[in-house]
């Protein structure tokens, strides 16, 4: 029996027997106990798995009276999903070693019929303060408009949970994050080094090729709005969301996208 002395070096520890780079992980779930007065003997106990199913991985028990924390790890090509939409699909990298509440939500969506409800409802494009490598242009106003989509992920049918802070990458191009706890969640389209003190999640992000869709849908016509005392740009017809998973091999997609890259999402 494998033991550490934190659910960072478990996590690690699985990590190292996924890196062949062909998408094959020998291990994609890890398990462990940290409660030291709960897990008493079986404190630092660590326990690596292969699962049939990482999205859907083998559920023994869940709760507040569980001792063990857990999360999954994404080989290449796994732990893609997309968000369809009528004006087009937007594939997103999900972070599971960063973000592993957010993502057991949204693998929870998965499971659901049609995400009713799920929506894009606020366009903000980039205008004239963003070029086209993301970046804010000297001396120009950091917005409005703020460069991000906005929308909710909240379904009819889905009991939804405010998802507690996780690890806070940089907000850049593509970042997927919650606002707040979510369901509101946003897609920037900028890089957003002026927000690096607001805690984002940052859950995923868009695979680079798909952009031009998020463009897209920031181009749509709006109307102002006010919300909590604060004058949107809202989407004169919110986007319907449906979310569908993908498992495609690392050829067919670009997968440079790394939550810990300050460039991911680029141009």
């Amino acid at each position: 029996m494998t033991k550490f002395n934190s659910s960072k070096e478990c996590c690690e520890a699985c990590k190292a027997m996924c890196d062949g780079g062909d998408g094959d992980c020998q291990c994609d779930t890890w398990v462990f106990c940290g409660d030291r007065e709960r897990c008493k003997e079986r404190f630092g106990e660590c326990l690596l798995k292969k699962q049939r199913d990482v999205l859907f991985p083998a559920l023994q028990v869940s709760g507040d009276e569980v001792i063990w924390t857990s999360g999954v790890i994404f080989g290449e090509g796994e732990g893609i999903v997309s968000m369809e939409t009528e004006y087009g699909s937007l594939r997103i990298k999900l972070f599971s070693d960063c973000a592993p509440h957010s993502i057991a939500y949204i693998v929870e969506l998965l499971g659901s019929s049609y995400c009713t409800g799920c929506k894009f409802h606020r366009a903000e494009g980039r205008g004239n303060s963003w070029n086209s490598e993301w970046n804010n242009v000297a001396n120009s106003p950091l917005g409005p408009p703020f460069a991000f989509i906005q929308g909710t992920l909240e379904a009819a049918g889905v009991t939804f949970n405010n998802i507690p802070p996780e690890a806070c990458p940089p907000i850049r191009a593509g970042s997927v994050a919650w606002i707040g706890s979510g369901p509101e969640f946003f897609i920037s389209l900028a890089n957003h080094d002026e927000w690096t003190t607001r805690a984002y999640t940052v859950f995923g992000s868009v695979l680079p090729e798909d952009m031009d869709i998020v463009e897209k849908i920031a181009r749509l016509p709006t109307k102002p709005d006010l919300w909590n005392n604060v004058i949107v740009s809202a989407l004169e017809k919110p986007a319907r969301i449906w979310l569908r998973r993908i498992s495609k091999t690392r050829q067919d997609l670009d997968l440079n996208v790394d939550w810990r890259s300050d460039t991911s999402g680029g141009s």
